[in-house]
Parts: structure tokens; sequence; C-alpha cells
């Protein structure tokens, strides 16, 4: 059975986009309120060490939806890591 390509590049840019948008909110309420005690610094980087390996094996493929998914998501995720480090020294 061959799938419809148009229908295997819109599943994978709309599981890109919200995989990457759901970190949206956890980021804006991060800065918001500077509060990230329940947020595990290894569960950070550990996630962010998946990220840059899902970022190089995009690379590897040319497969930009991929690419592109994952570098956001992990500036995303920067942006909580810098948040958790800067926060949990004052």
């Amino acid at each position: 059975m061959e799938m419809d390509a148009a229908l295997v590049k819109a599943v994978g840019y709309a599981a890109a986009a919200l995989s990457t948008l759901s970190f949206l909110p956890q980021v804006v309420k991060s800065l918001r309120t500077r509060r990230l005690e329940d947020i595990n610094l290894l569960f950070l980087l550990m996630l962010m060490a998946g990220l840059v390996l899902w970022t190089v094996y995009g690379f590897l493929l040319g497969q930009w939806p991929l690419i592109a998914a994952n570098a956001v998501t992990l500036a995303l995720n920067s942006v909580l890591l810098w948040l958790k480090i800067t926060l949990g020294r004052k």
C-alpha cells in the first residue's frame, strides 16, 4: 500500500509543529513567574542532548522539517535551562 506523499508530509509537519509549540506555554509561564522549582535540571539536560542528536540526524538525512522542529525546540528549552540555572543561584 503506497502512502500519498502529501499526506505523509502533512502528518510530519503537524507533528513537528505540535511537538515544538508544546514547550511554548512553559517557557512563557517560566518567564512570567520566574519559578522553575518543579522543572528538573537533569530532565532539561537530557532532553536538550536528545534534541541536539535529532537535529544532527536531520542534517545527516537532509530533512529540514526535522532540523527546524528540533532546533526551535532546543532554543525554547535553552531559555528554560538559562532560567533554571540563573534563578537557582538566587
